[in-house]
């Protein structure tokens, strides 16, 4: 292994980033992504804070609050999910709600910042990082909506921007530039691993010295090496299954559809064609994953077949 090979950040996140002494490390990325300083106090109990195999392959969340009282929480998802915009969604709402109680008053809602870095491609773009915000736009004006000095003053409002969760898609995979900025330079960390020597990219340096690869113990690179197998087959089952499903749907809808059309005319053979090819096809994606080891709950979750049609079609 080469000297400079650094973990992966989704591992890094999962083992070493809860250590208070390093997180310097994530407050370097949540730096560079929000432009300002941020400093974490402490990190929050999140429902996917998990060691079991089951969420081998699935989002690790890191929730954390910093200096300003707001809320940060960090997904890495290393597999394609059918709903993963609900997803966030869900995620910022349960922060908000876990950090208000009854009885007070809204001026206690938290401010969300929900970053996600993603390692599976997430629809069509030209960028590699996209940040989303709620603002007013005017229907027929279109202006947008600000509240003025007056308002608040006399009603302690915020802004929208102080208030509605912001959202941070990072595609790392949609990286593919020489590396010139802060951003960037943690892009090509998050894809390739590597950390240029000089660097002087928020938290860059400290991961340098904190996720050396050379300097884990004999078991953790063992554990390691397995994660990283892990991914890499878990991808390449997905991909090929999907591929193959395809390949061999059409194939067999073709086919049924030309005997089917023989018999009872080419129009409704060609229907039927089409309904018996997309069923082939669906059965033959579960049965590569359900051999790979992958429960119905998984498969469910990256397909978007349901439960019950996954049941029938292993029938």
């Amino acid at each position: 292994m080469a000297h400079d090979k650094y973990i992966r950040f989704d591992w890094a996140a999962k083992k070493i980033l809860r250590d208070k002494a390093n997180f310097c490390i994530l407050e370097g990325l949540i730096t560079v992504l929000l432009g300002e300083q941020v400093q974490i106090i402490e990190l929050l109990e999140s429902e996917s804070n998990q060691y079991n195999a089951n969420d081998k392959f699935n989002r690790v969340d890191i929730k954390a609050k910093n200096s300003k009282d707001e809320i940060i929480i960090v997904e890495i998802q290393l597999t394609r999910e059918l709903y993963y915009l609900e997803r966030i969604l869900y995620g910022v709402a349960k922060a908000i709600t876990e950090h208000i109680h009854l009885g007070d008053k809204y001026n206690q809602v938290k401010k969300v910042y929900s970053i996600s870095i993603l390692y599976f491609d997430l629809g069509k773009g030209d960028d590699y990082v996209y940040r989303g915000q709620t603002v007013f736009t005017g229907l027929t004006k279109n202006d947008t909506l600000q509240i003025t000095s007056k308002e608040r003053d006399a009603i302690n409002m915020k802004a929208p921007e102080e208030v509605f969760p912001e959202y941070f898609l990072v595609r790392v995979n949609a990286f593919d530039k020489i590396a010139e900025t802060h951003l960037e330079e943690w892009l090509k960390y998050l894809k390739e691993g590597v950390i240029d020597d000089n660097t002087t990219a928020p938290g860059l340096q400290e991961a340098k010295r904190k996720l050396e690869y050379m300097a884990m113990s004999q078991p953790e690179k063992l554990a390691y090496d397995e994660h990283i197998n892990a991914v890499m087959i878990q991808n390449d089952v997905i991909s090929t299954a999907i591929k193959e499903g395809k390949a061999e749907g059409r194939i067999e809808g073709r086919i049924e559809g030309r005997i089917e059309g023989r018999k009872e005319g080419i129009m409704e053979g060609k229907k039927e064609g089409r309904k018996e090819g997309r069923k082939e096809g669906r059965k033959e994606i579960i049965l590569k994953m359900k051999s790979k080891g992958l429960a119905p709950n998984e498969i469910a979750e990256l397909t978007g077949i349901t439960i019950d049609e996954i049941y029938n079609l292993l029938l």
